[in-house]
């Protein structure tokens, strides 16, 4: 897409040289001689940098010609950055406040410059460590709400919603990604998945189990083939970052169109998973219990967020492609528009609890785990848990369509279930 005859990775000790030079970094960080340079990149694809002052930091991503994760036998394009930066603007601008403010974006190297969040945690290593997220259900629920339905028919108008998703079909090659290591791989025997030791015989299962592969079939198709809104594309409490009173979003590279219930059933299987895993970080069984309680929490008040922020949109802002308001209040008849808005969001809530166990199997039996797991050096209290979440990502993923509906209690409902399955 995009002409980098020049581009480079930097490091720490060349990246005050190359972009030492950068009204965009001078004016926050002063002369590049006082810059001080730490790489802190721990994702699966890309160089993070943060560069500090004694006037303020910056954070610099600079993507890199292969998958991090892998290493340069699996060679990956640099336009990702290209998406990222244009996918950050637009979820900005639908959730002010919600990302990092953007200060530069070089396309030929691959890189942008952003607010260094701070003292913001990324969310997983906060859980991890027992810190209380209080306000995280809320702003991650009305950022879910604002991004996906202004992004989307209901919103925008037509030349807008058709140019956005004419532009973002250019993300193919991440499109392609998330298409096999989520929906395919985890369920067959393929060259990239790991498996902690002693799953061996629950990943056999998984690849003979016929009614979770035709699930995760059915969820691909529908990822694959629903261009319902803009979205992040992998929200996972590792693409967040909060302190006790702010939450932001980070890393949208991953941008695409697709169902609304994929940002959320991803977000929701993230806090699900790390549910399962306290008591392993939580030595002491009050705090393990606490820890599950507010993880719980987060994840109810998410959803529910979500619906009541999603609705109040579809009755105040509901002006695009797909508006109706023709067909239902012009017409006097809210009854109607009403009934749209709440098949809608059972949609959304079947599609979110698919999504959801499709992606706890991926992060369990797939390529790119997660480090609630991964921490715990016990391999057999580990693959246990592992075990147990498995068994509640496929009760999700099977049975989405018998919890059926989206009234406040259905999270509760979810939620003894994954209680139940871990007595067990």
């Amino acid at each position: 897409m995009l002409e980098r005859i020049s581009y480079r990775p930097i490091d720490c000790e060349s990246l005050p040289l190359r972009l030492g030079e950068r009204a965009e970094l001078l004016a926050p960080l002063g002369p590049a001689t006082g810059w001080r340079v730490r790489e802190v990149g721990d994702g699966n694809l890309n160089l993070v940098f943060i560069v500090e002052s004694d006037k303020g930091s910056l954070v610099v991503k600079q993507a890199l010609p292969y998958a991090r994760v892998v290493g340069e036998s699996w060679p990956m394009s640099l336009d990702r950055a290209f998406f990222e930066h244009e996918a950050l603007k637009r979820l900005g601008a639908r959730d002010p406040g919600r990302v990092p403010d953007l200060k530069l974006f070089d396309p030929a190297q691959a890189l942008l410059v952003m607010e260094h969040l701070t003292p913001h945690k990324v969310v997983r290593r906060a859980l991890i460590e027992g810190e209380e997220l209080p306000r995280l259900g809320e702003h991650l629920g009305l950022y879910l709400a604002r991004t996906l339905f202004r992004g989307s028919d209901w919103s925008m108008p037509t030349a807008a919603r058709k140019a956005d998703l004419a532009l973002f079909s250019g993300n193919v090659e991440l499109a392609g990604i998330t298409e096999e290591l989520v929906f395919s791989d985890p369920f067959k025997d393929a060259p990239l998945n790991r498996h902690t030791p002693g799953l061996e015989a629950v990943a056999q299962a998984v690849h003979a189990d016929r009614a979770l592969k035709i699930a995760a079939q059915e969820m691909k198709a529908r990822f694959a083939t629903c261009a319902q809104t803009l979205l992040h594309g992998d929200l996972h409490t590792g693409s967040v970052m909060a302190t006790a009173d702010d939450t932001r979003v980070i890393d949208a590279e991953f941008a695409l169109y697709g169902p609304m219930g994929f940002d959320v059933g991803v977000l929701l299987a993230h806090l699900w998973m790390a549910f399962f895993t306290r008591k392993a970080h939580r030595p002491d069984m009050r705090a393990a219990a606490r820890t599950g309680d507010q993880l719980l929490a987060t994840a109810e008040t998410c959803w529910r967020v979500f619906a009541a922020e999603f609705s109040r949109l579809w009755r105040t802002e509901r002006t695009g492609i797909l508006g109706g308001r023709d067909l239902f209040e012009d017409q006097g008849d809210a009854v109607g528009s009403e009934a749209v808005l709440a098949r809608h969001l059972d949609t959304v809530w079947r599609d979110a609890l698919g999504f959801a166990g499709i992606e706890i199997h991926r992060r369990i039996l797939g390529l790119a785990h997660v480090a609630e797991f991964e921490v715990i050096a016990d391999l057999g209290l580990r693959a246990a848990l592992e075990r147990t979440a498995l068994a509640f990502g496929r009760h999700l993923a099977v049975n989405r369509r018998d919890v059926n509906t989206v009234e406040l209690d259905t999270v509760d409902a979810v939620n003894r279930v994954a209680r139940d399955m871990e007595r067990q």
